[in-house]
């Protein structure tokens, strides 16, 4: 902070606190004490008008207000630059409560960070410290449950635009993940569009007309294949969704496929590799792992999860 600001911040302090003990003892002996009541050297229409003093007790307990003050003042940082008597320095304070956490909880994260995440997920303790970072980091976008929401990927289920493995998650959490899907309107025209549409519908079994699917096959084959495969199952390498499950990031009617076609897509999840240390990584992967059967890779299918529906019980009753 500047001098000039510095010098502010004191005069308007110190004007303040002097202000405050001006109007009460001035408001004090403007009183004329009359019995039980106070005159105010006023009047109006013939009413003059009777008030009851504040009790002694409440303007002291004023007064020990401003005193108070004036000693925080002295004692701890609030004048400009002026970092009080004491000496006391709240970065200072938050550095050392972050090291003596550092030296308590190290050997546990050290521990943890040697377990294998197919076994950790097996550690009860690991994984709430695995939900508490989870709460902390990711809940925002994937929610307290993590099911997700529109645009943000489901973790409970077995549908990985970027592959579920270990590994794959790891790279997620720690180098972000950039999607992106042009719009199509421009090669396409609203004709086009249509027909694509029907033909995306189809390869999930669901009912399309049959001609403007087949006539839309052959742009998919033409746009669409280098991405999500010739069979419309996606390329976890690309993070290209499979088109053939019931899973919509973006939803899955015939409008909001339509517009996904029309406009594209641009989905980013943030890199956290800055945010965590290498061991709470570890934790978060194994947590989000085990959110799913605990065993899992892109494509294959889920078994039921213990562990999944305990999690997701627990963190959608908090």
């Amino acid at each position: 902070m500047s001098t000039f600001w510095s010098l502010f911040v004191v005069a308007v302090t110190v004007g303040m606190l002097a202000g405050c003990y001006w109007l009460l003892t001035a408001t004090r002996r403007s009183e004329v004490a009359d019995g039980e009541h106070t005159e105010k050297d006023h009047a109006f229409d013939g009413i003059t008008e009777l008030e009851t003093p504040l009790p002694r007790w409440w303007y002291y307990m004023f007064v020990l207000t401003i005193v108070f003050a004036v000693v925080y003042l002295i004692l701890y940082p609030g004048l400009g630059n002026f970092g009080g008597v004491l000496g006391w320095d709240q970065t200072r304070q938050w550095e050392e409560e972050v090291a003596r956490a550092e030296e308590r909880y190290a050997p546990i994260f050290e521990r943890y960070a040697s377990i294998p995440v197919a076994e950790l997920v097996h550690e009860d303790k690991a994984m709430r410290m695995g939900q508490r970072i989870f709460g902390n980091f990711c809940s925002q976008c994937h929610g307290s449950a993590a099911q997700g929401a529109f645009g943000f990927p489901n973790l409970t289920d077995d549908d990985w635009l970027w592959g579920g493995s270990p590994e794959a998650i790891r790279t997620s959490i720690v180098q972000g993940r950039q999607a992106a899907m042009p719009g199509w309107e421009a090669a396409l025209g609203d004709t086009g569009i249509e027909q694509m549409t029907q033909y995306v519908l189809s390869l999930s079994g669901r009912a399309t007309d049959a001609a403007a699917a087949e006539a839309g096959k052959g742009r998919y084959e033409l746009f669409c294949v280098s991405c999500h495969g010739a069979e419309g199952k996606g390329q976890p390498a690309l993070g290209a969704p499979n088109l053939t499950d019931g899973t919509w990031l973006y939803g899955g009617s015939a409008a909001q496929i339509a517009f996904t076609l029309r406009n594209g897509r641009n989905g980013r999840m943030p890199a956290h590799g800055d945010l965590l240390d290498d061991a709470r990584i570890h934790i978060l992967t194994a947590y989000v792992y085990g959110l799913g059967d605990g065993n899992r890779t892109a494509g294959t299918a889920p078994e039921t999860s213990p562990r999944n529906e305990a999690a997701v019980a627990a963190t959608a009753g908090q």
